[in-house]
């Protein structure tokens, strides 16, 4: 009897304070910054799920090449990102949204401006749907990608300095400027292209980099011997499939954070064309490559999950899920074939970066006009104005930029450090020291 008096003297004595003040009316927010904070945190949180797609591509790089180079492989992947934000904060963000744009160049300055906020209140002057520091948070997120792609194609042979450097110009530079054509409102945005959330201008533009890079460094030791390619499988599939499933988990912040709102329909069905896409790419590469092989490939069935994303990502937002679908198979299913025809061609390719990030990222950026609310003939020749346009900027940009880098610092390590491993070599430190047999061991063991 103590305890029901007891609590109901509780409940009266914190419920007369709620009685008191029932009929009073709070401060009155505006409807306008109700608006902005639901869209403002769906952004950041967006950009966080962005940001965890680069342990997603750390982990899926590491486990898809050889253990001796896996200290060099995470070292990589933990300085893109830095060196992505740094630049896109010093000049890439302003080169890519300058303010005024003259249709393929423009600049807004150095560094970032400090935005006002008048009456304590959220700013809405800049944007309805998220403030200034969330936009360039969520774009600079999405700037490091493009580099990160490279590094899986370039994988345990460049030099650690040479990739850092190309990285620093590849992200602060050229994706910028091919990035401010469309999202900027350039000439390709003023044409008509379309690319949602980047097949073309992240992915594709990735992949030509990783395409050229490829080229000049040439295949590692051993992989191609007497006109026979010889398989350099992975060190950890556990790893590779961790990544894999970080990736995904990240692409609901990559395509569903560029509706740029919570609007809760179009966010809603960005998420289900995205995952669909992605569920039917791992189905599409795991008939491609049973049928083709004989046997179900794990490394091929990842990276069909990866095709369909990739694909999916010019039009999320316009397509049905039948749509989606289709994108995804062809795309899983495109994946296996270029992976096996890039390896005939004796291109080194460790993680199949050039299959997913450029052959599906153009598919995807075509697929536009062939699929969803704005297919038709005119809209698919624009699509493939804008394919031709990154491709020819981006090769040519990378190009340089490679060339450069080799004459000047070398791009390759030398023989001896390659086939010892780059955790040795460039870093002087193992990934899994415990395993290693070591001469001093091999001798007490005798």
């Amino acid at each position: 009897m103590k305890r029901w008096i007891a609590l109901i003297t509780l409940s009266l004595i914190l419920a007369i304070p709620l009685m008191g003040f029932a009929d009073e009316s709070g401060p009155t927010v505006p409807t306008a910054s109700i608006g902005l904070t639901a869209s403002n945190i769906w952004m950041m949180v967006a950009t966080f799920l962005v940001f965890i797609m680069h342990l997603g591509f750390a982990t899926l790089e590491a486990g898809l090449t050889r253990s001796k180079n896996t200290v060099n492989i995470l070292f990589k992947n933990t300085l893109i990102p830095a060196i992505g934000l740094l630049t896109y904060a010093w000049f890439g963000f302003n080169l890519m949204y300058p303010g005024t744009f003259n249709g393929f160049l423009g600049f807004g300055g150095f560094g970032l401006p400090f935005p006002t906020v008048d009456g304590g209140f959220l700013d809405l002057s800049y944007n309805e749907n998220y403030t200034y520091w969330t936009d360039f948070l969520f774009q600079g997120m999405f700037a490091a990608t493009a580099a990160t792609i490279v590094s899986g194609a370039v994988a345990e042979r460049i030099k650690l300095s040479s990739f850092l450097v190309f990285s620093a110009v590849f992200v602060g530079l050229v994706y910028p400027v091919v990035g401010s054509w469309k999202w900027g409102g350039g000439w390709l945005d003023s044409m008509g292209f379309y690319d949602f959330a980047g097949s073309s201008l992240v992915h594709s533009v990735g992949g030509w980099g990783a395409l050229v890079g490829a080229l000049m460094l040439g295949a590692r030791k051993g992989k191609y011997v007497n006109g026979k390619i010889i398989p350099i499988p992975g060190h950890r599939m556990p790893l590779a499939t961790i990544g894999v499933f970080l990736l995904w988990l990240g692409w609901f912040g990559f395509n569903g954070g560029s509706v740029l709102s919570a609007d809760p329909a179009l966010v809603s069905l960005t998420l289900v064309t995205t995952c669909i896409a992605a569920a039917a790419g791992i189905v599409g590469a795991m008939a491609a490559t049973w049928t083709i092989s004989k046997k179900p490939d794990l490394s091929m069935v990842l990276n069909g999950c990866l095709a369909g994303l990739v694909g999916i990502t010019a039009g999320a937002d316009q397509m049905g899920l039948g749509s989606a679908f289709w994108i995804g198979l062809i795309a899983g299913g495109l994946v296996v074939v270029s992976v096996m025809m890039i390896d005939k061609a004796k291109v080194d390719d460790p993680v199949g970066a050039i299959s997913v990030h450029l052959v599906c990222g153009i598919w995807g950026t075509l697929a536009v006009g062939l699929f969803g609310a704005m297919a038709g003939w005119k809209q698919f020749v624009t699509q493939l104005i804008g394919v031709g346009a990154y491709g020819i900027a981006t090769a040519a940009a990378a190009l340089v930029i490679f060339s450069l880098v080799r004459l000047t610092m070398g791009l390759r390590v030398s023989e001896e450090e390659e086939l010892e491993g780059l955790d040795v070599g460039e870093h002087g430190l193992e990934a899994y020291p415990d395993l290693q047999v070591r001469p001093s061991a091999k001798a007490s063991m005798l």
